[in-house]
């Protein structure tokens, strides 16, 4: 999954999820949301964890529960609309 951030593509994660992120090493300065228990491991990895229902930070998408899926949906569809984000 780390080479996902490195080449810019775009990544989804709802619920536990995030994980994920964490585990790949990627979650160092982003913001996302996910499961509240998942919190703890989020700032611990260096990410800025939210309560919101989804969040956006650059190719990376996250929502907390099976409730935010339209929201999660609609946004996680603009990002893959969009295709590889452009390199800096």
């Amino acid at each position: 999954m780390k080479s996902f951030f490195t080449c810019g593509k775009p990544v989804a994660a709802i619920c536990h999820g995030p994980w994920t992120v964490v585990e790949s090493g990627a979650a160092k300065g982003r913001r996302m949301t996910s499961w509240p228990s998942l919190k703890t491991d989020i700032r611990n990895a260096g990410g800025e964890w939210v309560d919101q229902e989804v969040v956006v930070d650059g190719n990376l998408v996250t929502s907390r529960k099976p409730d935010d899926i339209p929201a999660f949906n609609r946004e996680l569809l603009k990002l893959f609309g969009k295709g590889r984000l452009a390199q800096a």
